[in-house]
């Protein structure tokens, strides 16, 4: 397992941007999928994005399809979560989460490793 931190939630504007930051503990960063999950309150935790350990393959929710793009860059040991057009049902916490070898499920049951989570508010 590693640890992740997640960093860059806030609060902003309907169609305003916002970059999340996943950054990893460890030297075996490469070899992990990750995803972003987030969760509003008094709703289940929702699947936003996965990229795979290869970084080959890539998904998304559909809800956030087409506004939101994950990246990674293994010299940093960092996963990125760029959210464009934000509207306020996109507030929620925000979760990282990784799996060794994961080729980019969304479903969080298969991910082993996760952040703390961090607040993203999109007034109207």
């Amino acid at each position: 397992q590693v640890q992740l931190a997640e960093s860059g939630g806030g609060l902003v504007q309907a169609g305003d941007s916002l970059r999340l930051s996943c950054a990893a503990s460890g030297r075996t960063f490469s070899t992990y999928g990750m995803a972003w999950f987030r969760q509003a309150p008094g709703k289940e935790r929702e699947f936003a994005a996965a990229i795979s350990w290869r970084g080959i393959n890539i998904g998304y929710g559909d809800s956030v399809k087409g506004r939101f793009t994950i990246s990674r860059d293994n010299a940093k040991n960092t996963v990125y979560l760029q959210m464009n057009s934000l509207k306020p049902e996109d507030t929620a916490v925000y979760y990282c989460a990784a799996r060794r070898y994961s080729i980019g499920s969304r479903y969080a049951n298969d991910y082993d490793s996760w952040g703390q989570g961090t607040q993203v508010t999109v007034s109207s």
